[in-house]
């Protein structure tokens, strides 16, 4: 019987949204869990610390190890406390495979899905997180609205450039990337509460967008409850995020990874999973060697009407 390889995503999000499960890729067997800490860090960090040396790549959920402004990388000071509790196991946030993949996925709706993005309105929730995705769409001709500052820093202020939200990452990253990490970023339970209240500015950008993207927690904190005809590019979906989706009117769901134990993974899972599969550390992996990865298991993006 072949080893079975073992990956961990520990989250800061919701316990309710736990899973596990054990696929086949590749003739080898990997179990992936995924643990929420209820925005716990301190519980993130000992999880780690008791699994390192026992499995064989930890994904961070819930939290970014580092965002891009420009050329410069800087560092969350919470994701690198986690990520320091383990020192035998390699630790990834998906930022490798999201530069990678999702630059692949967006060339790949429109080159081969058939799905037109040119001249479409798109509202991106966070580009700074997911910035091959963010080029790939302003490549595809869309019409682009970058949410940064309206989701993450609650200032009304919609980006329609790349270059805005180049400069806007060059002045607010040093900062934010030193304060507690759930002050940017819903952790815990709020990934499963909208607010009490929508504000119109939130209300105005999903009105006006023909399609969503980006990291779904941010989506679904904002969201109103009119989406008829939207479609929304995004991952970490369960089968309960789907249905309230169709509720709400959404046209079609795009999601980044494929659709696994019924829920479509978060990005760090799946490249914890690249990372353990072939034996390399984070840092060994290129660009082409995760796209080599993801043709040799086969993995396609998620492309459903939830109209039907």
């Amino acid at each position: 019987m072949e080893d079975l390889i073992k990956v961990v995503s520990v989250s800061l999000g919701s316990s309710r949204r736990n899973m596990e499960a054990e696929v086949h890729l590749q003739g080898k067997r990997v179990l992936v869990q995924r643990v929420g800490t209820d925005g716990d860090m301190q519980r993130a960090e000992d999880m780690i610390r008791e699994l390192d040396g026992k499995v064989d790549a930890f994904g961070l959920g819930g939290i970014d190890l580092y965002i891009w402004a420009g050329d410069r990388r800087y560092v969350f000071r919470d994701a690198q406390r986690l990520a320091r509790a383990a020192r035998l196991t390699p630790v990834v946030d998906g930022s490798g495979l999201k530069n990678t993949l999702e630059r692949w996925v967006i060339r790949h709706l429109h080159q081969e899905a058939g799905i037109q993005l040119a001249d479409k309105k798109v509202l991106m929730v966070c580009g700074v997180d997911r910035f091959g995705m963010a080029e790939a769409l302003v490549e595809a001709g869309s019409e682009m609205i970058f949410g940064d500052l309206v989701f993450a820093l609650g200032i009304p202020l919609p980006l329609r450039r790349l270059q805005a939200l180049h400069l806007a990452a060059l002045i607010a990253a040093p900062i934010i990337t030193k304060l507690p990490f759930k002050w940017v970023y819903p952790t815990g339970d709020k990934q499963n509460n909208n607010p009490v209240e929508t504000r119109e500015t939130y209300v105005r950008l999903y009105q006006w967008a023909d399609f969503i993207a980006g990291d779904f927690h941010f989506i679904r904190r904002f969201m109103p409850g009119d989406l008829t005809g939207k479609t929304i590019i995004t991952n970490t979906v369960t089968m309960e995020d789907v249905e309230e989706l169709r509720k709400r009117g959404v046209y079609r769901l795009v999601t980044t990874t494929p659709n696994i134990g019924g829920r479509s993974l978060g990005t760090n899972v799946v490249e914890a999973m690249a990372i353990a599969m072939e034996g390399r550390r984070p840092e060994e992996m290129t660009p082409d060697a995760y796209l080599k990865w993801l043709e040799g298991v086969g993995f396609q993006p998620r492309i459903e009407d939830l109209t039907k």
